[in-house]
């Protein structure tokens, strides 16, 4: 199946590694070019520079806070100018959730909530708002949001409002777009094969004397009792940014292996 993404303008923030990267990597793949924006600049433009020798496209790293309305700004207009416009917007910027943070309300703290919400709610927002007039402009745009499927767990008063509240973002973008040719999503990623797994399991088995292959065994709870892959999840969301996804708006698709148990309705 052609995606018709050949020739697209795409933008993926936290696009220096993780979900983000593998989602650039196969956007370039269909024959978009891609901006990447992330905070750190070496890792960034080392990123940029790889993807753009493996797939044969224009790939740009843009270093960007999306806490920032003036960096989000920049990266946009920089977007603009130096791919002639912008077509895809895929916010993947998030700061990691670990095991290590809060999650009894007892600690659950006012800025606990802040730092959530400020880069994964905020951030999106702040992207969404720069691109949409272009988008506008042309009458044809993608937004899709990752956010995680803690949205539909209660393990953590923070990490579960920071992902509804970008199901609750992308569903007013998406009702308010629509009209003028823009389909606004979100992705809710279960546990992901990243580079940051990789390493935290590497770790793990060496301390415990544990073979990798069975600390993932152990975190495959999902349906298909198996660890989804980042360049699984970023299949769903290539498909979502192109044409072909017209009917798929408003709406969060879940890429975890599927849930045992609760009926999604």
């Amino acid at each position: 199946m052609d995606l018709g993404l050949s020739g697209k303008r795409a933008i993926v923030t936290g696009g220096s590694r993780g979900i983000g990267l593998a989602i650039a990597r196969a956007l370039a793949g269909e024959g978009a070019d891609v901006v990447l924006a992330a905070r750190s600049a070496e890792p960034l433009e080392l990123a940029a520079k790889a993807l753009a020798q493996e797939t044969g496209r224009r790939v740009i790293g843009v270093p960007t806070d999306t806490g920032d309305e003036a960096s989000v700004q920049a990266l946009v207009d920089r977007t603009v100018r130096e791919l002639g416009g912008v077509d895809i917007l895929v916010n993947s910027a998030a700061t990691p959730w670990s095991a290590g943070k809060p999650r009894d309300f007892a600690s659950t703290t006012d800025d606990v909530v802040r730092e959530e919400v400020e880069i994964k709610v905020l951030g999106y927002l702040r992207t969404a708002r720069a691109v949409a007039p272009h988008f506008v402009e042309q009458g044809w745009g993608r937004i899709i949001n990752i956010s995680g499927l803690g949205a539909r767990q209660a393990n953590s008063i923070a990490q579960t409002v920071r992902n509804v509240s970008v199901s609750a973002l992308t569903k007013n973008l998406a009702d308010e777009l629509g009209p003028k040719g823009i389909n606004v999503t979100v992705v809710h990623p279960g546990v992901t094969r990243t580079e940051s797994l990789v390493e935290r399991l590497a770790a793990q088995s060496e301390a415990e004397g544990v073979p990798v292959a069975e600390l993932e065994e152990r975190l495959a709870t999902n349906s298909i009792r198996r660890v989804v892959d980042a360049a699984e999840v970023a299949d769903v969301v290539t498909f979502l940014a192109s044409p072909r996804s017209i009917a798929i708006t408003g709406d969060a698709v879940a890429a975890g292996g599927g849930v045992p148990g609760p009926v999604y309705y």
